[in-house]
């Protein structure tokens, strides 16, 4: 991965690359795929989403844990930590979706590079524009 430059211009996205940045960013890690690509603001607000939704999750895992121990010891009265939870959740999703919106804004940018590529192959050899041979 290249160094981040502010007045680096980026650099256009092969298909290969995109799809790539596809399949991280919504089977691996949200934002990954996007840093990959080259779209590090994108991509980097995109793992940070990621991962305080993660820390969230896991917090919220952990107290859950916490409460049902203090339970088998013998305190009648579980705290609910549902709120870290679902704002976890919520969270992590919005940053998948963002990621998702990336993915398919790279997968339209690599399709059009390869559309006005193949607008600029010259005919064959032995053929007029316009489809008839010589």
């Amino acid at each position: 991965m290249k160094p981040f430059f502010p007045g680096r211009i980026r650099r256009p996205v092969s298909r290969v690359d995109a799809r790539k940045g596809f399949l991280f960013n919504q089977l691996a890690t949200p934002g990954l795929g996007s840093l990959m690509a080259g779209r590090y603001v994108a991509g980097s607000g995109q793992l940070l989403l990621a991962l305080a939704g993660f820390v969230l999750v896991t917090g919220w895992f952990v107290m859950n844990l916490i409460s049902l121990y203090e339970q088998i010891e013998g305190n009648p009265q579980p705290q609910s930590y549902a709120w870290l939870g679902e704002w976890g959740a919520l969270i992590f999703a919005a940053a998948w979706l963002w990621a998702l919106v990336t993915s398919f804004s790279l997968l339209r940018q690599a399709r059009a590079l390869d559309a006005a590529a193949l607008k600029n192959i010259p005919p064959r050899i032995g053929e007029v524009p316009g489809g008839t041979n010589i």
